[in-house]
């Protein structure tokens, strides 16, 4: 059967649409699986964290945005963790981890130093010089961390609430959120921690 020029027109522009719904379709398709990646992602491996405050000036300051990661984290010495809020301190805390379960402790306010398992940390990312700046423990902290603990303190030791700190004190692993890998916003401070 012959079809006649209208005929074969309206059957090339029924197939031309069918493959464009085909195209969208799949371009949907895809924008909806990143979507849902991206999702558990963001609830699973990591999030975004504004800081709040100046206690880890200058490595952070305030209003930055940091990349969290928290899947199977566990507290490192040197790492920046946000720690979830709890009754005594009400608020998120950014903070380094400077001792963690088992190590030893010894802060020597006299000669401006942190002393863990015996050996001196060298802190060149503390703002201002000051290992303690004026602020000093107003409780016994123990000479080993125990399990399930870390001991935390903010770069900035002039204006910190950290583990020196009784309302804060040791901090709880599981009350640690994740680590702080990357400062992503403002563009300018883009780094990574």
């Amino acid at each position: 059967m012959k079809r006649s020029p209208e005929q074969k027109t309206k059957i090339r522009f029924e197939t031309n649409n069918s493959g464009a719904a085909v195209v969208i379709l799949d371009w949907a398709k895809s924008f909806a699986c990143v979507f849902v990646v991206l999702a558990l992602c963001f609830i699973f491996v990591f999030r975004i964290v504004r800081v709040d405050g100046i206690s880890m000036f200058d490595t952070l300051v305030n209003n930055d945005r940091v990349i969290l990661t928290e899947l199977f984290y566990t507290p490192e010495d040197g790492d920046i963790v946000v720690i979830a809020p709890t009754e005594k301190y009400g608020r998120r805390l950014i903070k380094r981890v400077i001792a963690t379960e088992g190590e030893t402790l010894r802060l020597d306010y006299e000669n401006e130093k942190v002393i863990v398992d015996g050996v001196e940390l060298d802190e060149p990312y503390i703002y201002g010089g000051l290992t303690f700046g004026r602020q000093e423990a107003d409780y016994d902290i123990p000479e080993v961390i125990p399990e399930g603990k870390v001991f935390v303190m903010g770069d900035n030791r002039n204006d910190s609430m950290d583990s020196r700190d009784s309302r804060v004190g040791l901090i709880d692993r599981e009350s640690i959120v994740g680590k702080a890998t990357l400062v992503f916003f403002p563009f300018d401070r883009f780094r990574l921690l």
